[in-house]
């Protein structure tokens, strides 16, 4: 069985919830976890205006293919929030699966999500919910984040997750890490996925 999580990150956020995926994913027997990220589409002067660090540690991520989207049994996406929805980058790597549409690859494969927004009501909810309808356009099985991850419902802290996918708040500066919770939440996710898909698969 093989798990892909394939994310975007432009300050770090997502890069560290996909990690924390791929751990979640990994504690599932038999089972290849792989991490991929999607091409960037700004130019490294914007980026740089925007105080984009270099890559940092991400540089040593391969860049997803096509083809490894039609050979995975589950896929997670990692997204930050751009106005409630999926980011530009996301996009233009999804608006490039064509051929696996076409194709059917991607049906009955378990799709899931995380993201990573600036405030705690900055569209979470929103660009996990929007995001599925691709996966669902695509055949997926879309699988979210249960309420058997209890720590979603506390009420101690100011933290992200809810039962459409693990989630952080990076705070109007980017300066907020993902929380403890926030990462037990994405870890808790990508092991759901792979027991799910394991099922499937059998």
């Amino acid at each position: 069985m093989k798990t892909l999580v394939v994310y975007y990150s432009m300050y770090g956020h997502v890069h560290k919830m996909a990690e924390a995926a791929v751990e979640g994913a990994q504690s599932v027997s038999d089972n290849e976890v792989l991490l991929r990220r999607v091409p960037e589409t700004l130019p490294s002067n914007i980026l740089k205006k925007m105080g984009v660090p270099r890559d940092g540690a991400q540089a040593d991520v391969p860049l997803c293919t096509l083809d490894e989207l039609g050979t995975a049994d589950a896929i997670i996406f990692g997204t930050p929030t751009r106005f409630g929805n999926m980011c530009g980058q996301m996009r233009q790597f999804l608006d490039s699966t064509g051929r696996l549409w076409v194709s059917g690859a991607l049906i009955g494969k378990v799709g899931s999500v995380v993201t990573s927004s600036n405030t705690q009501h900055g569209g979470q909810e929103s660009t996990i919910l929007t995001f599925h309808t691709t996966l669902l356009h695509h055949g997926m099985i879309v699988v979210g984040l249960p309420y058997s991850f209890e720590e979603q419902m506390t009420m101690t802290d100011i933290t992200g997750c809810s039962p459409y996918g693990a989630s952080t708040i990076a705070g109007a500066d980017g300066s907020r890490l993902p929380s403890i919770n926030e990462l037990a939440g994405a870890r808790y996710q990508g092991q759901h996925v792979a027991k799910i898909a394991k099922k499937l698969t059998a």
